[in-house]
């Protein structure tokens, strides 16, 4: 069926393409009629001159050259039959012919703008078309490589990216959920410096390393990001990264409290939404982001418990910050955000807070809610 649409426009489109081609040859005709039905003395000879301006809207320079030449060869053969070369009409009729020339060059004046215009359109749809299928592109790499919502046993989780206005929608922020060997469930958020595909390819070399490194026995969070910044080193990655890396102590589920450890590294603090509405900022003091320094003190960790009907909020710096507002102001935006979002179902908090934010900004925006179940 959608050929079938394609192909009937295509047959439109070609058939307006062959009336405009004939349209010239029309006025040419309807001028000789003209002129002989109306006998001699007449000057209807001159509006042959309008053949090359009908020529010069759909067709090309050559082709509106020839027009121009035969209205110029007609008016000249309507002026010998018609005996317009006497003493008393030679002028009038030098003065026919030079109104075909000059409308011939303003004909091909006028096809010559047309036809770079055409150029110009066809050349930025090209663009357009090359710049939404990388979109596109981009996009589907970045959702591949973060992978769909984490699940946490036991847990209510939510997982958004939010692309930056850019041309190319891939960048350094990832969100990432996993289970270690012990039953702990590890949470990560994460932003590479770059909003590019060498910042994309970044977080998913930095994304692998972590995960790898959590599974292989470094599951304390201070611990990963201190061995991560070792094995960067060793690497020779020099790539800037925050992160904020988490344990979830997936074990004690059956009780009323759960306990959260996490270690962050340059990273906007967690935000928790207790069960009565009430919005913490877990600012506990921040290291330094991952690739500032290495062979450092080990990374501190820090530890709090989750309550049944508490909200757990990871994001990337795109949430807060904003460049008519401080971090700060970014940070107690969220707050007051979450004071009438927090405890919404999670898909719906995450929702609201990404569509409060109104335009789109220039940074990725990446979010991961966890909720124990009241």
């Amino acid at each position: 069926m959608q050929r079938r649409r394609w192909t009937d426009e295509g047959d439109v489109v070609d058939r307006w393409q062959r009336i405009n081609a004939v349209l010239p040859a029309l006025v040419l005709v309807l001028v000789v009629l003209g002129s002989l039905s109306s006998g001699p003395g007449n000057s209807l000879m001159g509006l042959s001159a309008l053949a090359p301006l009908v020529a010069a809207t759909s067709l090309s320079r050559q082709g509106t050259v020839m027009y121009g030449a035969a209205a110029f060869v007609l008016a000249t053969a309507l002026g010998i039959v018609e005996q317009q070369y006497t003493a008393d009409t030679a002028v009038a009729q030098g003065v026919r012919l030079t109104a075909v020339v000059l409308s011939t060059v303003l004909a091909v004046v006028t096809c010559d703008l047309r036809l770079r215009r055409e150029a110009q359109i066809a050349r930025l749809s090209a663009e357009a078309a090359a710049t939404q299928a990388s979109v596109r592109t981009g996009e589907t790499l970045q959702r591949a490589l973060l992978g769909g919502d984490p699940q946490v046993p036991g847990l209510l989780t939510a997982a958004r990216y939010l692309p930056g206005a850019r041309e190319a929608y891939v960048g350094g922020d990832w969100y990432d959920a996993f289970p270690l060997a012990d039953g702990r469930t590890m949470l990560v958020i994460g932003d590479v410096a770059g909003h590019d595909a060498p910042a994309a390819a970044a977080m998913a070399q930095i994304r692998g390393m972590l995960r790898a490194l959590a599974r292989s026995g470094h599951s304390r969070p201070g611990g990963v990001l201190t061995a991560l910044d070792d094995v960067r080193s060793r690497l020779g990655m020099d790539t800037l990264v925050t992160a904020t890396v988490a344990t979830v102590d997936s074990r004690m589920l059956d009780g009323n409290v759960v306990p959260l450890r996490w270690s962050n590294a340059g990273h906007p603090p967690p935000v928790l939404v207790h069960a009565d509405g009430m919005v913490e900022v877990l600012e506990r003091g921040a290291d330094l982001l991952l690739g500032a320094f290495a062979g450092g003190p080990p990374r501190a960790d820090h530890e709090v418990l989750l309550h049944r009907g508490d909200t757990l909020l990871l994001y990337t710096d795109g949430l807060v910050e904003r460049r008519d507002m401080t971090l700060d102001d970014g940070t107690a935006w969220l707050v007051r955000a979450l004071q009438d979002l927090g405890r919404e179902p999670l898909d719906r908090m995450c929702d609201g807070l990404l569509g409060a934010l109104g335009s789109r900004g220039d940074d990725d925006i990446a979010l991961l809610a966890v909720r124990l179940p009241s």
